[in-house]
């Protein structure tokens, strides 16, 4: 009888082999499968990151402008006369009589300076043209004895050429002397600062006791005086608008303090040239001013009527970018990528602007475009203000597609 542990030995278990053939095949599916899974998933995510990189836009479409029949600028309103009223002599402000805001006449004292060294002058002046008279009037008698004598032939000639050159000498100091008082004199005059003209003070600018020394730089003026029952305003016209206003039309003014009222002023020039550096044509329009109801220094809208002007293209101002190259918007073309183009603006509306050249109603306008976008970048457009879905794969990482 054989022993157990034989009977063991020679008896084999034949489902052993093909179980660990199984599992190990498992394993390897397993294995492989992760590997697929996981290679899988990291192409997918590229793919997602490269879709969210490229940046969401939105777009808007330039709508057709006709142009406006109106043309509102700015203006700046003048008087029609304005004068700082300096010092001519030196001295000290004896008394004003006139303050800012009061109606004067012309020729009307507006203050006295008080000058002690002019009066001193002015005295010498007098002492000197007294004594040249004096010297002359003795130089004169002895000409015409002198002359007299040489009839008689009493004197020489030579002597009495001499007396008569001293003469025409003594003559030429009475002259110097009366020119030098009339010029103190003259200065006297100015010691009394009046007005020029008609109208109002709007600047006084010393004090009683003040020192005032003529002719010095940076010097404010005494008092301004400004003529206003007439005004003069300023505007700058675009050059593109320059033909379109004439002399002797009428524009309407509005101003802040007084609104819903307009002011009639009347175009009376124009500066006929173009200004270099604000590329606008200067122009000039007058008004009356009755009660003095407008001042000078207002700042006014200035409305034109003008002819419509057609082809212009309005866009948002939020669409513009300020490149090295002037003012540019950014354009999505038919393969979603960027287009910089250059334009040309006709006018500020604030909100939006009226662009002349540049662009077409049918571009579609990058709006709020960010100051790194480029030429030839993709971009991907927004739609009902959510982006398009990514074409490179619809699921987030993570997700199951």
């Amino acid at each position: 009888m054989p022993n157990e542990s034989d009977a063991l030995q020679h008896r084999r278990q034949g489902w052993l082999k093909p179980a660990g053939l199984t599992g190990l095949g498992v394993a390897a599916l397993v294995v492989v499968f992760g590997l697929v899974s996981r290679g899988l998933a990291n192409q997918h995510l590229k793919a997602w990151t490269r879709s969210e990189d490229i940046p969401t836009v939105e777009v808007i479409n330039p709508t057709l402008s006709t142009g406006a029949d109106s043309l509102t600028l700015p203006g700046d309103v003048e008087a029609n006369y304005s004068a700082v009223i300096h010092a001519r002599v030196s001295g000290y402000v004896k008394r004003w009589y006139l303050d800012i805001g009061a109606n004067v006449k012309a020729g009307q004292v507006l203050a006295d300076i008080d000058t002690p060294e002019l009066d001193q002058q002015l005295a010498q002046a007098r002492a000197n043209l007294a004594t040249a008279v004096s010297n002359e009037k003795l130089a004169q008698t002895t000409a015409t004895r002198w002359t007299d004598l040489l009839r008689r032939d009493a004197v020489s000639q030579q002597e009495t050429d001499e007396k008569t050159g001293d003469l025409e000498a003594k003559t030429s100091l009475v002259q110097a002397a009366k020119a030098e008082l009339d010029r103190l004199q003259a200065l006297e005059a100015f010691k009394r600062i009046v007005s020029p003209f008609d109208g109002v003070v709007t600047a006084r600018n010393t004090d009683i006791g003040a020192l005032i020394v003529a002719g010095e730089a940076n010097d404010p003026g005494l008092f301004t005086v400004a003529d206003m029952h007439r005004l003069r305003i300023y505007v700058k016209v675009p050059q593109t608008y320059s033909a379109a206003i004439k002399p002797g039309e009428t524009a309407s003014l509005s101003l802040p303090q007084f609104p819903g009222r307009t002011f009639q002023a009347t175009l009376a020039s124009t500066a006929e040239s173009v200004g270099p550096q604000s590329g606008a044509l200067l122009a000039e329009l007058q008004m009356d001013n009755p009660g003095n109801l407008l001042k000078p220094g207002d700042y006014a809208q200035v409305t034109f009527s003008t002819q419509p002007i057609s082809g212009l293209v309005q866009a948002p101002a939020s669409a513009l970018m300020f490149r090295q190259s002037g003012e540019a918007v950014a354009v999505v073309g038919p393969d979603n990528r960027v287009m910089l183009k250059y334009i040309k603006i006709q006018r500020d509306l604030g909100a939006s602007v009226e662009i002349a050249s540049g662009l077409s109603p049918t571009d579609r306008i990058i709006n709020n475009p960010p100051d790194s976008i480029t030429q030839g970048e993709l971009v991907r457009v927004a739609k009902g203000g959510s982006a398009e879905p990514s074409a490179l794969g619809q699921a987030a990482p993570g997700q199951e597609s």
